[in-house]
C-alpha cells in the first residue's frame, strides 16, 4: 500500500496532514520519484516544461518548519528531479524557488521546491531572474 494511503512516510506518521492540501495526498498521476521523505512531483500548471516540484511528505509550511533531514533530503531530490528533467527536455538553465508565507507568494501552504527549467528564447533578457519579483529593482546592472 502506498505511504499516501496508510498515512505514514519515511517510517513515521504525516503530522498536520490536511484533507483540503492539493498535495495530501499527492496525485499518484504526477509523481515522478518517490523517496522516504519527500517526492517529485510534476506541477499541475507548469510555467515551463518540465517544470517540477519536491515536496515534504510531511505537511508543514514553511522551509523553516523542516527538519535538518528534510532539508537535506529536499536538496538531494532536487538533483535527482534535474536528471530526469534534463534528460527528458534538455533545458539550458534553471530557477529553484520557494515560495513561503504568503507575502512570499505562497498559496499552497504545504512546503514545495519548484524546480523550473528555463530555454533560451523564454525571455528576452532573463538576467536577474528571480529578482523580477520587484520589477524597480531587477535591473542593477544598467543603474548607475
Amino acid at each position: 500500500m502506498e505511504w499516501w494511503r496508510k498515512g505514514v512516510g519515511g517510517g513515521r506518521a504525516l503530522s498536520g496532514w490536511n484533507s483540503t492540501c492539493p498535495f495530501c495526498p499527492p496525485d499518484h498521476a504526477r509523481v515522478l520519484r518517490e523517496e522516504a521523505l519527500v517526492y517529485v512531483l510534476r506541477d499541475g500548471f507548469p510555467v515551463s516544461p518540465g517544470h517540477v516540484l519536491i515536496i515534504t511528505k510531511r505537511h508543514v509550511a514553511s522551509i523553516f518548519e523542516a527538519t535538518h533531514e528534510e532539508r537535506e533530503a529536499i536538496f538531494g531530490a532536487l538533483d535527482v528531479a534535474r536528471s530526469v528533467v534534463a534528460s527528458e527536455h534538455h533545458p539550458d538553465g534553471w530557477n529553484i524557488g520557494i515560495n513561503d508565507g504568503t507575502a512570499g507568494g505562497q498559496t499552497v501552504t504545504h512546503l514545495h521546491v519548484h524546480l523550473i527549467p528555463l530555454y533560451h528564447g523564454d525571455q528576452p533578457d532573463p538576467r536577474g531572474g528571480v529578482r523580477w519579483i520587484f520589477p524597480e529593482k531587477a535591473d542593477y546592472w544598467t543603474k548607475p
